[in-house]
């Protein structure tokens, strides 16, 4: 049931209720919430020239969603669920950017969105209890609320090898990619990474370079996606059960409607653990990870099990067997880094123009005018290069549009030992910012279009209350705040994931970055009953204030 808020009347046109970042799933559910349903002033910014958010700049090619398509999608609106047809299982990018062209435009969302424009600085302005937004035009908007719709995988880490600068040819990094696709036909290309981005694209590269030298640090368990054209029969099934299919979907650990996992890998014979491993391969998504056994991210022996039955895969794919072994993880659990889904991916070694180089024994030295130059000294000689290399997840769309709170506290020396929050929504000392999908919520170990409805929904009901109640400030204590990072902590601990060395759920990815977790790994469902639990108790560990009136009303 949409909410009412009286709409504030502003005497300045930079004067707001509500400043949102970003135009992709977050920030456009972010203005309907707030602006449609709840009738407050909302102004948006985006860098980017259109909405999309993650999907308008990650346009490389083979770029593919990794939760099924009619499942990553919004839930809010029942005529949009049914109005929208996914031609693929797991749509490819383009769809995706189509759909939320087609919301922004369905809910008139354009209108409150700044687009082409970058935020400088943040500042909360403790006299008058309202965020000073400072854009790259330095235009300064106010507004009592301030929502961070930034995404957690939306700043790419800068590389860390020195001479990118100085590459004669194209430089192309996966998460900005160019709008018009550059031909690659024939050309002599590099990438450098294989996570989720560069395996997605060196399968599609390989079909059209003249040569693909792909250079890999670390292997990764990737595992098949199963796309396919969508079923007209089972499209109509889905949502003819679209309500319990969300229900299912909401009270499931990753936010998707699986059923079939089984207690212990350890529990079960090697042939009937060979069944279920070989079952959920077949089917592909995220079923091998979180629908086989529900004791792989937390049992290094039942996690033993699942790895080496992926390496096992990888060598049946790969016709080489020093190139397959390059490709096999041997060094860290699986499911301790977002496991990638991928299309033909092992079989693009099979082909005569794609090379493996391993840099973790040969190490990259640095870029050069002519290619790729190695610690041995030999030089690859590249017309292109890729960088595929990761992002500064979670923490670093927050950290660069330099946030600060209470006190003239930089929120980059709050977070300065690793991110501090309450349920990965708000920061003491930070009031009225909310963080959709924050650092330490289940954000991408949880469906993220519900797992942004979630927070929206949070952050408009917080507004309601303070608003029925003549108060206009909320803030977690600090207390809350401990108790939550302990807890976040405390569970990462109970699992696998600290023993990766490089990934970005802890933060180890990026040199220099602190190392704490970056997600909560207590599931979808418990978060949820935690969120609920501190509404029913009148906000819980929050502080609610009077602040000053809004400006106008």
């Amino acid at each position: 049931m949409a909410t009412s808020t009286t709409r504030t009347h502003h005497d300045h046109d930079h004067d707001h209720d509500a400043i949102v970042v970003g135009a992709g799933f977050a920030g456009l559910y972010a203005i309907h919430k707030l602006r449609n349903r709840m009738g407050l002033d909302v102004q948006a910014f985006d860098a980017a020239g259109g909405v999309g958010g993650t999907w308008y700049w990650n346009r490389y090619p083979g770029a593919r969603v990794d939760i099924e398509s009619v499942h990553y999608s919004y839930s809010f609106d029942e005529d949009l669920q049914h109005e929208w047809h996914w031609t693929e299982r797991f749509c490819a990018q383009p769809e995706i950017l189509e759909y939320l062209n087609h919301v922004a435009d369905r809910f008139d969302l354009r209108r409150s969105i700044g687009f082409n424009t970058r935020i400088d600085a943040v500042t909360w302005d403790e006299t008058a209890s309202r965020w000073e937004v400072r854009t790259d035009d330095g235009t300064v908007h106010r507004a009592r609320y301030f929502v961070s719709g930034a995404g957690t995988l939306s700043v790419p880490k800068k590389p860390e090898f020195p001479g990118v600068d100085t590459f004669a040819g194209p430089v192309y990094m996966t998460g900005n990619w160019p709008h018009e696709e550059p031909d690659l036909g024939g050309k002599r290309v590099g990438i450098i990474g294989v996570g989720s981005s560069g395996i997605q694209a060196v399968s599609e590269i390989a079909k059209t370079a003249g040569t693909l030298t792909v250079f890999q640090r670390t292997p990764n368990y990737a595992t098949p996606i199963g796309n396919h054209p969508t079923d007209p029969e089972q499209e109509a099934r889905e949502k003819a059960e679209y309500p319990q299919l969300r229900d299912a979907a909401r009270n499931h650990f990753l936010g998707v409607p699986y059923s079939d996992v089984q207690p212990s890998a350890l529990a079960v014979g090697a042939e009937e653990r060979r069944q279920v491993f070989d079952d959920r391969w077949s089917r592909g998504g995220f079923r091998l990870f979180i629908d086989a056994f529900g004791d792989i991210l937390f049992d290094q022996r039942a996690n033993d099990t699942v790895a080496e039955y992926i390496r096992e895969r990888i060598h049946e794919r790969v016709d080489d067997p020093e190139t397959a072994e390059l490709l096999c993880p041997r060094d860290y659990p699986y499911g301790t880094k977002r496991p990638p889904l991928e299309t033909d991916y092992y079989e693009a070694f099979n082909r005569d123009n794609v090379h493996l180089v391993d840099v973790k024994s040969n190490e990259i030295v640095s870029v050069t005018p002519n290619g790729v130059l190695l610690a041995d000294g030999t030089e690859h000689e590249l017309d292109v290069l890729v960088l595929a290399t990761g992002f500064d997840a979670c923490t670093g769309p927050l950290l660069a549009m330099n946030i600060t709170g209470v006190g003239g506290r930089a929120l980059a020396d709050h977070w300065a030992d690793g991110p501090q929050t309450y349920l990965g929504l708000m920061s003491h000392g930070f009031p009225n910012l909310f963080m959709i999908t924050g650092p330490q919520s289940p954000s991408v170990l949880y469906n993220m279009p519900l797992a942004i409805e979630d927070h929206v929904d949070f952050l408009g009901d917080a507004i309601a209350h303070l608003s029925e109640r003549g108060l206009s400030v909320i803030e977690p204590t600090a207390e809350a705040e401990a108790e939550w990072v302990r807890h976040t902590n405390e569970l990462a601990q109970a699992t696998l994931l600290p023993n990766s060395p490089t990934s970005w759920y802890m933060g180890n990815n990026v040199p220099g970055k602190p190392q704490r977790v970056l997600v909560y790994l207590g599931g979808a469902p418990a978060y949820r009953a935690k969120c609920a639990e501190v509404v029913e108790h009148g906000y819980e560990g929050f502080r609610l204030s009077e602040g000053r009136t809004l400006v106008g009303a």
